[in-house]
């Protein structure tokens, strides 16, 4: 069997893994395409550059593509540099594991102005993804930030932090002399709901809380718990570290910190106000508990000024050329991994995995189990497989030749990664990511 996956996240590679290690009667020859010059998705660019814990994830990774029995391509965009009837020529069947890295809507007044951001794009910019920008406006002193997830505490403390605490981590140059420019003081988070409904873990919320330099904030009028509240609180140890942990900055006197963290509870976003299209302030409506843990608007409305806006109400699926698409959800349409085409039949050969399977939730345990779904459902769907007219394992790589594609494979990556690492211990860090796709093209190509 060949199988092309189009993803090279932690569900493309897990996917690959699995059915490598799985039972079968068949040999099976697997190829990972990415759209990146790199692996690892959204563990290389949509991880913090200061959660080196969390980025442990991608020696697993590592480990995994470094067996050689998956063959990595780099720099390949499905859709142009090459097609699903494309794929059909060369393999069996194909699952699309790309991932979500677009903000979620969030509809409501002045969202469009100058100073509206997603996160998800200051994210990229930070995490030095190739196809943004390398710069970020942050002349802003007041930030607002919606949203009660990892995310959102993610970009508040980026936007808070010292730049120099980030000099241990791969930041790349730009991303701190950008950081170094800001004018941030003040940064308010946002949530509709209250302590106990947060979607924080407690290591993000500790490290949000306790960052050198900057004064955490909270408001008395936030605490309050219903009988579903208790209840979370009483059953759940995640939910009681983290109400905890806001308790205990309750009443803190501040410390003369140049910077401050504000974290509101039961502050629903009403509108974005502008003065001559630039972001100038934020409505918010207070909410309140509904008894079972839930909230209801109250119609008090409350105004905050505020220069930029960064939403992070989650992550949102992109179409793909030729694959059924649900536009609402932002997912392939699918029945346990099965591609589904618009009348609701199985779509044959044609699989997906990991966030464009089931929407951007959960963490890299369900992308395991999502992967192993899919993967079953992949193996008893044998006798629809299709056959590929040119399946030799060469095929591929002289087809991408011939289209003039520069893609990476992984001893190609390999030299990237050592680059990295080189430029890191140059400055005593680990590593110094590129940024720039002609950088990375640059080093993978260069003789030795």
């Amino acid at each position: 069997m060949r199988l092309a996956i189009v993803g090279a996240g932690p569900a493309g590679i897990y996917a690959a893994d699995l059915l490598i290690k799985a039972e079968r009667d068949f040999e099976v020859s697997i190829d990972l395409f990415d759209l990146l010059p790199a692996p690892y998705g959204l563990v290389r660019y949509g991880v913090a550059p200061d959660h080196p814990r969390i980025k442990g994830i991608i020696r697993a990774l590592y480990e995994v593509l470094d067996r050689g029995d998956i063959r990595f391509f780099g720099n390949v965009k499905y859709g142009t540099d090459i097609t699903l009837d494309e794929l059909k020529m060369h393999y069996n069947a194909v699952i699309f594991a790309t991932g979500a890295i677009k903000d979620a809507d969030l509809n409501i007044p002045g969202i469009e102005l100058d100073g509206s951001y997603g996160a998800a794009d200051f994210v990229n910019w930070y995490d030095a993804h190739p196809d943004f920008p390398r710069t970020w406006p942050l002349d802003a002193k007041e930030i607002a930030v919606i949203g009660n997830g990892n995310v959102a505490l993610d970009v508040a403390r980026i936007l808070a932090k010292q730049p120099e605490t980030l000099l241990s981590t791969d930041i790349p140059a730009n991303v701190y002399a950008g950081l170094l420019e800001s004018n941030a003081t003040d940064v308010h988070v946002f949530g509709r709901r209250g302590p106990a409904q947060v979607k924080f873990t407690p290591l993000e919320l500790r490290e949000a809380c306790d960052i050198e330099g900057v004064d955490t904030i909270v408001y008395d009028e936030d605490f309050k718990y219903d009988e579903g509240s208790q209840k979370a609180i009483d059953t759940n140890n995640q939910v009681r570290v983290m109400v905890n942990t806001l308790e205990s900055h309750r009443g803190t006197e501040p410390t003369g910190a140049t910077k401050r963290l504000h974290l509101h509870f039961f502050s629903a976003p009403k509108e974005i106000v502008g003065v001559e299209g630039k972001v100038s302030a934020i409505k918010i409506e207070r909410t309140e508990l509904d008894g079972n843990g839930g909230v209801t608007p109250t119609g008090e409305i409350r105004e905050f000024p505020v220069q930029a806006v960064y939403r992070a109400v989650g992550y949102f699926g992109s179409s793909l050329p030729e694959v059924p698409f649900d536009e609402r959800l932002g997912v392939i349409k699918n029945v346990a991994g099965r591609v589904l085409d618009e009348e609701g039949h199985q779509v044959p050969g044609v699989y997906a995995t990991g966030w464009i399977k089931r929407g951007p939730i959960g963490l890299i345990g369900h992308t395991k189990s999502d992967a192993m779904e899919t993967i079953a459902c992949l193996m008893a769907d044998r006798d629809s497989w299709w056959k590929p007219a040119t399946p030799e394992e060469d095929a591929i790589t002289d087809f991408l030749t011939a289209k003039d594609v520069q893609f990476l494979g992984w001893p190609e990556w390999l030299k990237i990664d050592a680059m990295e690492k080189a430029l890191g211990e140059a400055s005593g860090r680990e590593r110094i990511k590129l940024v720039d796709r002609e950088d990375f093209i640059t080093v993978a190509f260069e003789e030795d």
